[in-house]
């Protein structure tokens, strides 16, 4: 080698060599400042929880109960379940709450008199004779009706009322979390330890807990008064979240649940996972009570810091069979509080518009976030059902995690004026009825992850399912029986068994491409994309085969994903 190239080398080797102790030093200081960064976060989040503690206690900031006539805004807007929604560090529970837009007053039965409604065949005269009778459910043992004849058909199958209780496994949420703020959540390995035993599709079955609420509004004669069901059906999905601070397991790609209620309840469901990223998942029930609800969701989340927000995204349809009322609406956001320290909890908040798109009736619910300087029940919704031409005729009241109330609405004027110059509607009212009522959980359940007597049954080992069953998920079965420390590692070999088979799918199309040949990519098993005729999206609809395969007992084309 030439001695001027050998001195060349030898000064990139000094200079390589100081750079290096200098990037390491940088890096040294980088990771300093991190631990600091990470250790003074974590101390404001505990002084904020301190502050929230005391500002709880200060006297003249406890919150009341709402009187019996509900206040709400009357203007909500379409909630499109867009995750632009959530930009920024939005702090929804310390907001103060904006001056309500409309008011009911309860009506003195004694000065008016109108015509009964047909919620429940009422008969003209009394004026509180105009709802369908209080809707306080009965027991989960009684035997399934038919609505044809009138007659019981089969008894409910006894299911299982326990799981095995839940570990005490202790483990520092913020040492996962802070490497997590502003990422998706599906991207990251969780441990089972931040999970409940059931997975995503299972969590999606749950929204059928009051079905029957749907059962009841295929008898309604009015359209308005059929939506007034409808919206607290789409309420009561929320019922079972108020505790439920645990994740349900993110289902693998081509998993599948079934929940065939058809003998029993009337009613059959199917879940698909049908795409890992984004994750979505596939829903179909059919309802031989005379109703089909499907819908694609596709969860949306970002820790923020301090809390995580849960968005679904997409739409769900409702079509009854007879008068062809077709129904849609979203979800609304999920916001999971003290994620660094303290206790979780939940709340709901955003806005859903209800559309029968046959009638053009349309449902507006507001769920209000909580806040500590509000004197309004917490986890309110507040609503108003009106019709093509926007005449009011029901309001819409209750919580998301105990009951919905609906009125009929007598008589509407406008009130006064607030100070931010928004003018009220006054409603006048009939007494309110109860539509729906959160069953109790079960004894023992702050043991079993809070879970519903329905969501006890869910995850229960049962013959002739698919083989890509959630109830067949080794690990989650592995974590439902106590065994966390092996139900992690299984966690671990099926997501890598997922990933081998994500980039053997990439190579195909890779070689496909370079052969000039068109690649499909993945398919779903039983669901198919379609454009959606009411909403114009693309959309997972069932295109059938799986009941069939299920009679068969033929599962040939079921992907290996345990």
């Amino acid at each position: 080698m030439d001695p001027a190239e050998t001195q060349a080398c030898r000064d990139f080797l000094d200079l390589a060599e100081s750079h290096s102790r200098k990037w390491q030093r940088l890096l040294q200081h980088e990771r300093e400042q991190r631990i600091r960064l990470e250790e003074t976060i974590e101390q404001l989040a505990k002084q904020h929880n301190s502050l929230e503690r005391a500002c709880r206690g200060a006297p003249g900031l406890a919150t009341g109960t709402a009187s019996g006539a509900s206040t709400a805004k009357g203007s909500v807007q379409s909630a499109k379940g867009e995750a632009s929604d959530e930009d920024e560090e939005t702090e929804y529970f310390d907001a103060m709450e904006d001056a309500p837009a409309f008011i009911t007053v309860t009506a003195d039965p004694k000065h008016h008199r109108c015509s009964g409604s047909n919620l429940s065949g009422a008969s003209e005269g009394h004026p509180e004779d105009w709802n369908l009778e209080d809707s306080v459910f009965e027991s989960s043992n009684q035997s399934s009706y038919n609505e044809s004849t009138g007659k019981d058909l089969l008894p409910r199958k006894r299911r299982r009322t326990r799981i095995p209780d839940k570990p005490n496994y202790s483990l520092n949420l913020w040492s996962i979390m802070k490497n997590c703020i502003g990422k998706e959540l599906s991207k990251i390995p969780m441990p089972v330890n931040f999970n409940e035993p059931l997975s995503m599709l299972q969590r999606l079955t749950e929204d059928l807990e009051y079905h029957e609420l749907l059962d009841k509004a295929v008898k309604c004669e009015s359209s308005t008064e059929q939506m007034c069901f409808v919206a607290a059906f789409s309420v009561s999905s929320y019922s079972t979240t108020v505790h439920r601070t645990a994740k349900p397991f993110n289902p693998l790609l081509g998993e599948t649940f079934e929940l065939d209620r058809l003998e029993e309840l009337g009613f059959r469901s199917l879940c698909e996972q049908v795409s890992h990223h984004p994750p979505a998942a596939a829903h179909h029930v059919y309802s031989r009570r005379g109703w089909t609800l499907w819908q694609e969701i596709t969860i949306a989340s970002k820790f923020r810091g301090k809390y995580l927000s849960i968005m679904p995204l997409g739409a769900i349809h409702l079509e009854f069979h007879s008068s062809g009322n077709h129904y849609v609406w979203r979800k609304v956001t999920s916001t999971v509080h003290n994620i660094i320290v303290g206790k979780l909890w939940i709340d709901q908040s955003g806005e859903i518009e209800i559309v029968n798109h046959k009638s053009k009736d349309k449902c507006q619910l507001k769920f209000t976030p909580y806040s500590y300087f509000s004197r309004d029940v917490p986890r309110k919704v507040t609503g108003v059902v009106s019709d093509a031409d926007g005449k009011a005729h029901y309001v819409m009241s209750g919580t998301w995690d105990e009951k919905m109330e609906c009125s009929k609405i007598l008589h509407s004027s406008h009130g006064s004026t607030s100070t931010e110059g928004k003018q009220k509607t006054v409603y006048q009212t009939l007494s309110p009825k109860v539509l729906w009522r959160k069953y109790p959980l079960p004894d023992n359940a702050e043991n079993m992850y809070f879970f519903s007597e329905l969501a006890l049954t869910l995850n229960e080992p049962e013959e002739r399912v698919a083989p890509t069953d959630s109830r067949l998920r080794p690990d989650q079965r592995l974590m439902e029986s106590g065994r966390w420390d092996e139900a992690n590692v299984e966690k671990q070999r099926l997501e890598e068994k997922q990933r081998a088979v994500r980039r053997r799918r990439e190579a195909e199309a890779v070689e496909a491409m370079e052969e000039g040949k068109d690649y499909e990519g993945y398919l779903p098993l039983w669901f198919e994309r379609k454009v959606d005729a009411v909403t114009g999206e693309l959309i997972c609809v069932y295109k059938g085969g799986y009941w069939e395969a299920k009679d068969k007992q033929d599962w040939s084309v079921c992907p290996d994903i345990f």
